[in-house]
């Protein structure tokens, strides 16, 4: 894993009526980690909570990073954190990018769908193909323009089709259409929340879409952990046994046993736990790997993920 580096707020902008934007910065100043479009970073807060978010911008020598933070009514802590005690000034150790939704920028054409806050890592992918040069389309839906940030600048881009629930004389946001009627080579992209990413994949079977030129990125859990019934791992490394019991997941136990694994949001979101399989069938649980790759089962989460078979072996 990445070491951590620790960087400093320097600014807080309103981006709409609850959600801010955050710029960080090395102290000293200087080039940060590269990004790509789609990547994400991982806040270390106070309490142990480690937070990710997309980052705005994309490149190679980057002087800030850009994130946009959302005060969620249910937060567990982080949104709120964030919203009610971080100020300018204050540092924060910092995760560099990872990035489980990258763009292909040699795509003959590419279509950006976002809902709300899923704006963020589609705002970095706009940014650059008209960089490159490349054709795509951006559709934004919000509630209201009050939730929508970076509305002013998408509002004066031509490719972008920006949809206002509010001021929709309730017609739904025509997700299966808009999916349907892309190119048949389109790469086809989709950032928002959870009922809006399972409509986005229904759309891609309904049109026949393959299923690697549809790409999402879910920012909550898709599916209960798997902590239904006992199983056994085997750590290949160190030849320990451990019993997973009903009711706890493989990092609880590798957590239970002094056992460092990396981890973050455990709940199958951000792939920092992600392990290698040496042997035995996963029961995969998490929102990242695509449906080849869990038919591999070469790797997986074990933060959310169980066993199918009585014994599973990892390379840990």
């Amino acid at each position: 894993m990445s070491a951590k580096i620790e960087l400093v707020l320097t600014c807080i902008r309103l981006g709409s009526r609850n959600t801010n934007l955050y710029r960080f910065e090395r102290p000293e100043g200087g080039s940060l980690p590269p990004v790509a479009p789609g990547a994400h970073i991982s806040l270390h807060l106070p309490g142990g909570m480690e937070r990710q978010y997309s980052l705005l911008h994309a490149g190679e020598n980057l002087k800030a990073y850009d994130i946009a933070v959302k005060r969620e009514e249910d937060s567990r802590g982080g949104s709120r954190w964030i919203h009610d005690r971080l100020r300018v000034g204050m540092r924060l150790q910092v995760s560099p990018p990872r990035n489980h939704f990258p763009l292909d920028e040699g795509a003959a054409f590419s279509l950006l769908i976002a809902g709300g806050i899923g704006i963020t890592p589609i705002y970095a992918m706009a940014h650059r193909l008209r960089d490159l040069g490349r054709p795509f389309e951006l559709h934004y839906t919000v509630r209201s323009r009050s939730d929508a940030i970076l509305l002013d600048e998408l509002s004066q881009w031509e490719n972008v089709t920006i949809r206002i629930g509010e001021e929709s004389a309730g017609a739904p946001f025509a997700l299966a259409r808009i999916v349907g009627d892309a190119p048949a080579d389109a790469h086809i992209y989709c950032c928002g929340p959870n009922g809006m990413l399972e409509a986005f994949e229904e759309a891609g079977r309904a049109s026949s879409r393959s299923a690697d030129h549809m790409h999402v990125e879910y920012f909550e859990a898709r599916f209960e952990a798997a902590t239904d019934h006992q199983f056994t791992i085997e750590l290949a490394r160190s030849q320990t046994e451990l019993v997973v019991p009903a009711g706890k997941t493989i990092l609880e136990v590798l957590r239970d046993a002094g056992i460092f694994v990396s981890y973050s949001c455990s709940e199958g979101v951000c792939g920092a736990c992600e392990t290698t399989v040496i042997s035995g069938i996963p029961d995969h649980r998490d929102s990242i790997l695509s449906e080849e790759e869990r038919q591999a089962n070469a790797t997986m989460m074990v933060c959310c993920s169980g066993a199918k078979s009585d014994k599973l072996v990892l390379d840990l």
